[in-house]
């Protein structure tokens, strides 16, 4: 799941018209860690589009974040799981035919979508518009080119409205989306601006975030046997979190999110301006040596505590909860039928800044 503003890769698309100052990258793990925690210094209205709830602060922050919190609870998660198994033993059945797979895009991407949308309650139709918007989204981000970008972002915000739409007469207790539309917790109901919003970041990012870590995560396991195996014997909700988790450390494909100075402040031995744009480097957090050593070593249990890969503080992802019983139930499909999982070409990488793998071709070998 997309870590709201956490989890999204930093695109020119995204950022403010004019910057007064040279903008500060952080990237020792305590420097980002104190920046993610202090919201009064680093303010996350860092976009001139509207984030709700990560682009918020403060008490409008804590209220829309209530509202979000309470989709992600255990309790409101619990009717989704077994659809989501479903979908994920679904998929795999689909590629497990001994033929060469394409872990990002072919099981990470089309997983994305349809466990997406059996959540939210979006008819299957949607999954090949919404396949081609990631894959044009993918190629926006790494063009660099901010009207590119924002054309795709409109594409994306205009499928939203056409959602939301029909089911403004609803009586909210259909599905998610129904229950979104009608949410009014945050003290009013919410304005389209802001059901587009958290929409956006409910999809358009969760949908990129599950690819990318699954070819991260299905590299690992394809080139690390004893650790699938280990996973195999072990696959409790608790053991394949950790697990899955270290892995996304040590490859994060989460590059970076960005805040806003408010005020005078130092870090390290560099002062910053108010109103100077500052630069979270999360991949490099995960993998500071004063905190992971040895930074490269997999040691799920140890690492865990200072594991960043769903961010830190008031900001931290929403959906992790859904994004770990996304990632838990599709790896459990894919170890519970297979004996081995091999690599069957060249891996390429993502190009900043995005992160991970654009391709990860596989085989898997059937138990």
């Amino acid at each position: 799941m997309e870590r709201d503003d956490e989890m999204q890769t930093t695109t020119s698309d995204d950022s403010r018209d004019t910057e007064a100052h040279e903008t500060i990258t952080v990237r020792a793990h305590a420097e980002v860690v104190r920046v993610a925690t202090d919201p009064g210094r680093f303010s996350s209205a860092a976009s001139r589009f509207l984030q709700v709830p990560n682009g918020l602060d403060g008490a409008e922050h804590a209220r829309f974040r209530a509202l979000v919190d309470r989709y992600f609870t255990q309790e409101a998660l619990a009717p989704f799981a077994p659809r989501c198994r479903s979908v994920a033993k679904a998929l795999v059945a689909e590629v497990s035919q001994g033929r060469v797979v394409e872990a990002v895009w072919e099981i990470g991407a089309s997983y994305a979508v349809r466990a997406q949308s059996a959540w939210l309650g979006w008819p299957g139709e949607l999954e090949r518009p919404l396949l081609d918007w990631l894959t044009d989204r993918f190629e926006a981000i790494r063009s660099g080119d901010p009207v590119r970008t924002a054309e795709v972002a409109q594409r994306f915000d205009a499928l939203m409205v056409s959602l939301i739409e029909p089911r403004r007469e609803s009586d909210g207790s259909r599905d998610i989306t129904d229950q979104l539309i009608h949410d009014a917790s945050a003290g009013r109901p919410l304005r389209d601006g802001e059901i587009v919003s958290i929409l956006r970041n409910w999809t358009g990012g969760d949908l990129g975030s599950i690819a990318l870590a699954v070819g991260v995560i299905v590299h690992f396991l394809a080139t690390h046997e004893g650790v699938a195996t280990h996973l195999r014997q072990h696959v409790t909700d608790e053991t394949l979190d950790v697990y899955l988790e270290e892995m996304l450390r040590l490859d994060d494909p989460f590059h970076a999110s960005r805040r806003v100075a408010t005020c005078e402040a130092h870090l390290d031995d560099r002062s910053i301006q108010a109103g100077q744009r500052v630069v979270l480097d999360w991949r490099s957090a995960n993998r500071d040596p004063n905190v992971f050593s040895p930074p490269d070593g997999f040691s799920p249990g140890v690492n865990a505590a200072g594991n960043v890969v769903y961010g830190i503080g008031p900001h931290v992802c929403p959906g992790r909860p859904l994004a770990r019983l996304e990632l838990r139930e599709l790896v459990r499909a894919l170890l519970s039928t297979t004996s081995r999982i091999d690599l069957a070409g060249e891996s390429a990488r993502e190009q900043p800044p995005l992160g991970g793998f654009r391709s990860v071709p596989i085989q898997l070998v059937a138990r």
